[in-house]
């Protein structure tokens, strides 16, 4: 969805079309949905800085709560065209292997470049979430291309599961 007025707010993983609207109004729906997520987690955290850890909204929804924080710091999404063709390079975030993990690839269409431009790309990526409180590990797959495989942390996982700190 493009974030316009009447739709709910939706991130991008880069698996889908190119946000619709002028650009202006998906960045300040991206901001205030962004800003909304840091709110829960100052209300429902714990720790003297609750901002640094994903909040149990974002442990159930670990593909949207990573996409937000990339598209947040103005990491572009990929995109795909009506026939799922890549049609623009960026990030793509999808379930990871292990239950609750995120993965983050750097992609495009054919002849792109974005195989040559994803360790500095995936790297960005990584310094993102890190500072959003995920642990993002880089690793080299099929191929010898990168990607993230994106945990929350130790105690974070304790929290979703109700055993608490």
């Amino acid at each position: 969805m493009d974030g316009s007025q009447g739709a709910a707010f939706v991130p991008s993983t880069g698996d889908g079309p190119p946000a619709a609207g002028p650009p202006g109004v998906r960045a300040g729906a991206v901001r205030t949905a962004f800003e909304g997520m840091l709110q829960i987690r100052r209300l429902t955290g714990a720790g003297p800085e609750p901002e640094t850890v994903p909040a149990a909204w974002e442990l159930n929804r670990p593909v949207r709560a990573v996409a937000l924080a990339l598209e947040a710091a103005g990491v572009p999404p990929s995109a795909t065209g009506p026939s799922g063709e890549r049609t623009a390079t960026g990030y793509r975030v999808c379930a990871g292997e292990s239950p609750g993990a995120v993965r983050v690839e750097w992609v495009g269409p054919p002849g792109s470049g974005a195989a040559h431009d994803e360790e500095e790309a995936l790297g960005r990526c990584l310094t993102v979430l890190r500072r959003s409180g995920w642990i993002p590990l880089l690793y080299r797959g099929p191929r010898r291309r990168r990607f993230l495989e994106v945990e929350p942390p130790a105690g974070a996982a304790r929290a979703k599961d109700g055993r608490g700190p």
